[in-house]
């Protein structure tokens, strides 16, 4: 009898075998497990497509997993254990199905394992094989990698003192990055912004533009203008946009080429590195002009290049040369007072891309100050207020700072706050006009004309310039 039993379980197991062959090779669909432990070591593919299911989970479900991860403000979604979801990718569906079970006794094991096996099966049709996993795991990850991004919370970083390394050997110390402003709030002509936020948007949209075209995929910008303009604010604006890092680069604390090239080594893909008051913290004069800077401020060293001090072409190959290639996705940002003042090298295409000039207050550059301080849109303000101050507000050169501490002061009664606004305007354009600084309705150009008049003498100058021999390193950094 019990010979009997043995041949009927065998023949049982046969008859099994042979129907999950039969359903594999007759079956539409093909099965994939992602497993969360490739072995002992974490499988990023696994959390990849946590990370990127998180997004597709609506809210209105019945059981959800809730998570939080380090350095992050949100909190995210995901499938509960044995839950599945329907996902979509370029008209084509598949199924994913969260796989949690227990995990049998360990026996001695120098790296424990969890308790429970998680994993995730991806269940498609066999018709669409190649489409899925040539394209839709990758997208999966740059997804992933994306929503990773955004949700943690961004970081500023500045270079250690004295080029010292701090307690995990880096060149770099940062704290959370948590400045408000955006492009929505910078008091600037929204025809300007919009033009910075498309050409932002398209670099960093670029990956393959850049690759085609065999550039380096990054981008400078140069912020002029008056003190109290809003540079800084802009350089926040565009971090909070793309949602990129921010290393503040003290060159005051860099002492010769070489470290300036090991601290760009050790920044980040999808950040922006920012020098601020470049033309005052080293001397980069403009050569032609016979301009100096104050020799206390500067730690440039002559062409020659000794050990201790940053070079001009030492500079030009950190922004252009082929230093610049480490890494990619990467937005270099400088601000200056005086573009005079700076070398034409400095400032041609390549390394300064985009000038952006940022001037005193205009009109709608005041409404938005309004908006952002006391709340008020344009109909709020009485009509003939808003015209006392259209015509005020071009001959005053207040900058976005001087109306903003204005409106700070009588924030509590926004009515004198407007009132007060006003004044301070009218009585700045009064002093402008004795001064003989007006500049509407003379043959003078206006301050925002002359600086940029300025801009394109000094680039002109670029052509002379070419012809200066600055040192062996400069032939990295030609186009």
């Amino acid at each position: 009898m019990k010979e009997h039993w043995t041949s009927l379980a065998s023949l049982l197991g046969v008859l099994a075998f042979c129907q999950s062959l039969i359903q594999s090779f007759f079956s539409s669909h093909c099965y994939y497990d992602i497993t969360e432990l490739d072995g002992v070591n974490t499988n990023e593919l696994y959390n990849a497509v946590q990370i990127y299911l998180s997004s597709s989970i609506s809210i209105s479900s019945n059981r959800l997993t809730l998570t939080r991860a380090v350095n992050s403000s949100t909190i995210t979604f995901g499938l509960s254990n044995n839950d599945s979801i329907v996902d979509t990718f370029n008209n084509v569906t598949v199924l994913w199905e969260h796989v949690v079970t227990q995990r049998q006794t360990q026996t001695f094991a120098w790296r424990p394992l969890p308790e429970e096996k998680r994993g995730f099966t991806l269940r498609i049709k066999k018709k669409d094989k190649i489409l899925i996993l040539n394209s839709y795991l990758e997208f999966i990850v740059e997804k992933a990698n994306e929503i990773r991004r955004k949700s943690q919370d961004r970081l500023l970083y500045t270079n250690t003192r004295g080029g010292s390394l701090d307690s995990r050997g880096q060149p770099w110390e940062s704290v959370p990055f948590k400045h408000p402003s955006t492009f929505e709030t910078l008091a600037m002509d929204p025809t300007k912004k919009q033009r910075i936020m498309n050409d932002l948007k398209d670099f960093a949209e670029g990956q393959m533009f850049y690759e085609r075209t065999g550039r380096a995929w990054k981008r400078g910008y140069l912020l002029y203008g008056p003190p109290g303009t809003g540079k800084s604010s802009m350089i926040a604006a565009m971090a909070n946009y793309l949602g990129y890092d921010i290393y503040d680069l003290e060159l005051t604390e860099v002492h010769s080429n070489s470290e300036l090239r090991k601290l760009l080594m050790k920044t980040s893909s999808k950040s922006i590195i920012v020098i601020e008051d470049i033309d005052c913290s080293i001397n980069l004069t403009n050569r032609n002009s016979g301009l100096k800077t104050s020799p206390e401020h500067s730690n440039l060293g002559e062409e020659s290049g000794n050990g201790d001090t940053i070079t001009l072409s030492g500079l030009l190959n950190f922004t252009d040369g082929l230093w610049s290639c480490c890494g990619s996705e990467r937005i270099f940002v400088f601000t200056s007072n005086h573009i005079e003042r700076l070398d034409p090298a400095l400032l041609r295409s390549g390394r300064m891309d985009m000038h952006v000039c940022m001037s005193y207050c205009d009109f709608s550059s005041l409404k938005i100050l309004l908006r952002n301080y006391l709340g008020y849109e344009e109909e709020d303000v009485d009509d003939e207020v808003l015209k006392e101050m259209e015509s005020v507000v071009e001959k005053a050169e207040m900058t976005p700072a001087d109306v903003s501490e204005v409106l700070i002061k009588n924030r509590r009664d926004k009515e004198k706050a407007v009132r007060e606004c006003l004044v301070e305007l009218k009585s700045r354009g009064e002093g402008c006009v004795k001064v003989g600084k007006l500049r509407c309705q003379s043959g003078n150009l206006r301050e925002l004309e002359i600086m940029e008049e300025e801009e394109k003498r000094a680039i002109d100058s670029q052509n002379v310039d070419d012809e200066v021999k600055t040192g062996p390193e400069d032939n990295f950094c030609k186009d």
